[in-house]
């Protein structure tokens, strides 16, 4: 009899879960996600174009942004300093439902002028934003 009795004292021991280690995982999962949610949300949104893709017909009321090497700034084809970017694409986009702006840079502007570009785009409420680039050369 005492043998029957061991059996059923371990048999109830294994067949209790422990679930210590799940709520360590989960709470380290939470931290986790906490911590890095803030980052995600600090980021600037942008639609780049894919290497091969059809060519953007701008004549349909598009907006482009063109930035050239010497910093200048034109809308469409009209040129505003940067401060002035921001109210005039609000002021655009006020009577809209897309908002989308297409940028396109000099190559040899630096990254952080772009950035800055793009950044006040951002706080105009802009939805999307577009690079434009030139196709690639065929290699012969």
């Amino acid at each position: 009899m005492r043998s029957f009795r061991r059996r059923n004292n371990q048999n109830k021991s294994l067949s209790e879960i422990n679930v210590t280690p799940l709520v360590d995982v989960m709470l380290v999962l939470l931290i986790i996600f906490m911590v890095t949610a803030p980052m995600l949300s600090m980021g600037i949104d942008v639609n780049l174009p894919r290497v091969k893709s059809k060519s953007v017909d701008v004549t349909e009321e598009k907006l482009v942004l063109t930035v050239n090497e010497a910093r200048e700034i034109y809308l469409n084809k009209v040129r505003i300093n940067l401060g002035e970017l921001n109210y005039k694409l609000e002021a655009i986009f006020s009577n809209r439902i897309d908002r989308e702006v297409f940028l396109r840079a000099d190559k040899n502007v630096p990254y952080g002028f772009v950035v800055e570009v793009m950044s006040e785009v951002r706080r105009a409420g802009v939805d999307k934003l577009g690079m434009i680039t030139e196709p690639p050369e065929e290699r012969k």
